[in-house]
């Protein structure tokens, strides 16, 4: 039992960080795209608005 956790843990942990790296790339490039700035500009001024 001990070596199937030790497998288990080790498979969880590599892929899990190159799942967690690649997502946050998407993340990244999302939020940095020059087609979503407007929309993040707009939304940054939402609470300085006043209706």
């Amino acid at each position: 039992m001990n070596e199937t956790y030790t497998a288990f843990a080790g498979f969880a942990q590599t892929w899990g960080l190159l799942y967690f790296m690649i997502m946050f790339g998407a993340v990244l490039a999302y939020a940095l795209w020059p087609k979503n700035r407007k929309g993040f500009e707009d939304a940054a001024q939402i609470p300085l608005r006043e209706d």
